[in-house]
């Protein structure tokens, strides 16, 4: 008895300690993820503004909407491919 309980806590234990880095490692990238959007916003919105953009298109407006509620992964795509489209070199990504 003594025996399986030391083989379970022996690989309980490595387990447990994989999901603490995992979940931390993520929110890491979570945050990067949504400075690098608020970056990829703000270049749209005060470049764009300077260099005469026409209008928001809707999905430029949903990816906005996304980045400032703290949903950057659909964000990021498409305000990308907006600022390369119109020649704007994009910020560095951490």
């Amino acid at each position: 008895m003594k025996k399986t309980a030391a083989l379970l806590a022996g690989v309980i234990v490595p387990l447990v300690a994989g999901m603490g880095v995992a979940t931390s490692s993520y929110a890491q990238s979570a945050t990067n993820d949504e400075a690098y959007c608020r970056a990829l916003v703000k270049e749209y919105t005060h470049g764009g503004i300077e260099r005469g953009f026409s209008p928001q298109s809707l999905d430029t407006s949903v990816a906005i909407a996304q980045c400032q509620d703290g949903n950057p992964r659909p964000a990021i795509p498409v305000l990308e491919e907006k600022l390369f489209d119109n020649h704007f070199a994009l910020p560095p990504r951490n």
